[in-house]
């Protein structure tokens, strides 16, 4: 695998949120009620467990990078018959409910801000994928970016 300008940009881009998310800054503070709490550590375990699934199942296929390994194959079953991206999907869960729970508005900033940045890592991920798989298209279709279809 090739690796292009943009796909170290994702990556580090990606990595730079990651570190920034747990630096402890009050910027605003506020608090959850008791169901809200709860709602939000359930977003952390689905994260945590939908990532995991995804990361077994990607197995030998799996890369920081959008581009796809040169021997990777595509893989659809599973949470991946649903979700094209449940890694990304995981994460993001698991960000938003830990801020959410922690009552930090820094926390939920930089977890919108890594929502947008994997909105655009796997639009350019896909377009990598269309290159590479000519059945992409076809589940494209079928299976929801970040989230079942509906």
């Amino acid at each position: 695998m090739k690796l292009k300008t943009k796909d170290v940009v994702f990556v580090v881009l990606q990595c730079l949120l990651f570190i920034v998310y747990f630096f402890k800054i009050n910027l605003y503070k506020f608090n959850s009620n008791y169901t809200i709490s709860i709602i939000a550590i359930g977003l952390v375990v689905i994260g945590i467990l939908l990532s995991t699934v995804s990361l077994v199942l990607l197995n030998k296929n799996l890369s920081p990078f959008p581009s796809p390994k040169s021997n990777s194959v595509l893989v659809t079953r599973s949470v991946y018959n649903y979700i094209r991206h449940p890694i990304y999907t995981g994460i993001v869960l698991s960000f938003f409910g830990y801020a959410i729970y922690y009552g930090s508005a820094y926390k939920v900033l930089v977890s919108t801000l890594l929502l947008i940045l994997f909105y655009l890592k796997s639009d350019y991920e896909e377009k990598q994928l269309l290159k590479k798989f000519t059945n992409y298209n076809t589940y494209r279709k079928t299976t929801g970016r970040f989230f079942p279809k509906i």
